[in-house]
């Protein structure tokens, strides 16, 4: 099962001409997950053919304008689509009372169901779970309540090789056990180790969304070995004192993270609108943590 990322806004507070808000859609097979919603959100999943039906779980990261402004746009035309569905967003509990009189006021009857999930904003939490998927939410280090959030794939059973079936005879009712770790015994007492009937499953994926933040070491054990970890990087070590002062990272910040919470590759946003040339954002960033790309628009990062 891969996990494909879609970026849909990369730029910080002020949007420019093309570079929006912060936005994203993680696709895991079967399901779209929408972290943050800034303005123009709605527009760009229409630009990257996502559809709006997909849309069944919104994770909003804190409650600065440009990671939800672009929510009740969307939870309007989802409605006006007539896109009949529960859509489950999970944020701090005072987003619910900052758009619920503007859901009252849409005309008609909804036929969208918006359910709000508050977060913990300050210990992880698991806020997601079925079979294959849990998406834990943590506290961040910003100038308001924060959390990034982790998708990560359920582990996998091991698979059983076809050969040791015939060669050992093995029964249908024991490979389930077998896909769980047991060992074999066969008929004659002899035991044959589980290592040597299956091959290990592939390894669980998993992705980290972290942003707005400052460089904040205890998000690193919660990451640890994530695949993909996307990071805020709002400023050059240049503005190192602005970033402090407003409490985010610069590039050489999120590459020191990636590196400290052993990512195996990093992606690069939230980009400050005074930046036109992001390639000093990569440059910075690699060269600390090689493995660095940036977050461009229409982008999609398969993990």
């Amino acid at each position: 099962m891969s996990f494909e990322l879609t970026i849909l806004g990369s730029n910080s507070a002020l949007p420019t001409s093309n570079r929006y808000p912060t936005a994203q859609v993680l696709d895991v097979p079967g399901r779209c997950f929408l972290i943050d919603c800034g303005e123009g959100t709605q527009i760009q999943l229409r630009r990257n053919r996502i559809s709006f039906s997909k849309i069944r779980h919104i994770f909003i990261s804190h409650l600065h304008g440009d990671h939800y402004y672009g929510l009740i746009g969307l939870l309007s035309t989802m409605n006006l689509l007539g896109v009949k569905s529960d859509v489950h967003i999970y944020a701090p509990s005072e987003l619910k009372t900052l758009i619920q009189p503007q859901l009252d006021f849409i005309r008609g009857e909804m036929s969208i169901k918006p359910i709000f999930h508050p977060l913990n904003l300050k210990k992880p939490q698991t806020v997601f779970e079925n079979k294959n998927i849990e998406i834990l939410s943590f506290p961040v280090k910003h100038s308001i309540p924060t959390v990034g959030f982790l998708f990560r794939e359920k582990p996998k059973q091991a698979n059983i090789k076809k050969e040791m079936i015939k060669a050992y005879n093995i029964p249908l009712a024991k490979i389930k056990d077998i896909k769980a770790g047991a060992d074999f015994e066969t008929e004659d007492g002899t035991l044959i180790p589980n290592e040597k009937l299956t091959t290990p499953p592939p390894k669980p994926k998993s992705y980290a969304f972290c942003t707005d933040t400052a460089f904040h070491p205890p998000i690193a054990e919660i990451i640890s070995g994530v695949d993909l970890l996307y990071h805020e990087a709002t400023f050059l070590e240049e503005l190192k004192d602005l970033a402090e002062k407003t409490l985010h990272s610069t590039a050489r910040q999120a590459a020191e993270m990636a590196k400290l919470s052993k990512a195996s590759k990093l992606l690069i946003g939230h980009f400050s609108s005074r930046f036109k040339n992001l390639n000093d954002f990569k440059t910075e960033a690699r060269e600390v943590f090689r493995n660095t790309e940036l977050a461009i628009e229409g982008k999609k990062y398969i993990i």
